[in-house]
C-alpha cells in the first residue's frame, strides 16, 4: 500500500480539513520551515550561533519520517509533542542571539 494509501485508510476526526486544505497549508509551511531552518544552520555553519543552537531543529526533522516512513501513529503522536516542545526550545535559543 502506498502512502496516499495508507493515510487515507486511517480513521480520522470529523475535524480534519480537507485535502486540498492540507495542502495549502503545507505549501505555506514549507518555506517558513525551509527559511528558518536554512537561517538556523547556516549561521551555526558560519559560527555565527552556537551549534548547538540547531540541534531542536535537527529534532524536528524526525516527525516525517516517523509518520510516513515507519507509518507509526503512536510514535509519531509522541513526537508531535516532542516537535512543539523543540519550537519553545528553538523560540528561546535563537531568540537570544537573533531578535
Amino acid at each position: 500500500m502506498n502512502w496516499i494509501e495508507w493515510y487515507d485508510s486511517l480513521a480520522k476526526p470529523s475535524w480534519t480539513p480537507a485535502p486540498a486544505t492540507i495542502s495549502l497549508i503545507w505549501m505555506l509551511l514549507y518555506p517558513v520551515i525551509l527559511i528558518s531552518f536554512g537561517f538556523v544552520f547556516v549561521k551555526a555553519y558560519q559560527r555565527r550561533l552556537p551549534r548547538r543552537v540547531a540541534l531542536p531543529f535537527a529534532v524536528n526533522l524526525l516527525f516525517m519520517p516517523i509518520f510516513a516512513g515507519l507509518r507509526n501513529v503512536p510514535l509519531a503522536a509522541a513526537d508531535i509533542v516532542v516537535v512543539w516542545a523543540t519550537i519553545l526550545w528553538c523560540v528561546v535559543v535563537v531568540w537570544r542571539h537573533y531578535r
